[in-house]
C-alpha cells in the first residue's frame, strides 16, 4: 500500500494523475454530504470556482447552502449522466432556442413533481449548470405551450389577482400577441 501511495503522489506531481481523477465532497442544505468525482462536481461552474479558489486547502466538504439533498442527488446523477454520455452539438442548430429537441433520457428526468422541477431550476441557476438549467426551463416551457392564461393559471396554481375589466385592458394591450 506504501508503495502505491508513492507512485501515487510521484504521478500526481508530475503531473500524470490530475485533479480530475479525485473526489470531492458537496454538503446539502440540510446537512446531505456526498462524494463525487471532481469531473462531475465541476460540471457547475460554481463548485469549480468554489474549488479553484480552495486550491491547497485542508479537504472540507464544499456546503451549499441554497441546495437541499434531494435536489443535489438528482443533480449528480443528471451531471453523472452527461459527463457519461455528452449530447452532441448541432452546429447549425446551437444558437436556435427550441422545446422539442429534449433527449429520452432528459424527458424521464424531469418527470418530477413541480415543486422537484422548480426546486431544480433554482439549483441549476445556482450552480451555474447551463444545460440543466436549460433542460428544466425547456421542460416548463412545453407545460405553458398550447395553454390559455387561465389553464396556465391552473396548472401552476396561480390566483388571478385582475379585475374583470383589468384583464380585459391587458388583452386589449397585447392582443398583437395573441394567435388567430
Amino acid at each position: 500500500i506504501v508503495g502505491s501511495l508513492l507512485i501515487f503522489l510521484l504521478l500526481s506531481e508530475v503531473g500524470l494523475i490530475t485533479q480530475y481523477t479525485m473526489s470531492v465532497k458537496l454538503q446539502s442544505s440540510d446537512d446531505t454530504e456526498v462524494e463525487v468525482e471532481r469531473s462531475v462536481a465541476e460540471m457547475s461552474v460554481t463548485i469549480k470556482n468554489m474549488l479553484e479558489d480552495l486550491e491547497g486547502v485542508a479537504e472540507a466538504a464544499i456546503t451549499l447552502p441554497n441546495v437541499t439533498g434531494k435536489i443535489l442527488l438528482k443533480v449528480i446523477e443528471y451531471c453523472k449522466h452527461h459527463l457519461e454520455h455528452p449530447t452532441p452539438v448541432n452546429e447549425e442548430k446551437k444558437d436556435e432556442k427550441r422545446t422539442d429537441d429534449i433527449l429520452p433520457w432528459d424527458l424521464e428526468f424531469c418527470k418530477v413533481d413541480q415543486a422537484t422541477l422548480f426546486e431544480l431550476i433554482l439549483a441549476a441557476n445556482y450552480l451555474d449548470i447551463k444545460p440543466l438549467l436549460d433542460l428544466t426551463c425547456k421542460t416548463v416551457a412545453n407545460m405553458i405551450k398550447g395553454k390559455t392564461p387561465e389553464e396556465i393559471r391552473k396548472t401552476f396554481n396561480i390566483k388571478n389577482d385582475f379585475t374583470p375589466e383589468e384583464e380585459e385592458q391587458v388583452r386589449k394591450e397585447n392582443e398583437w400577441c395573441e394567435e388567430r
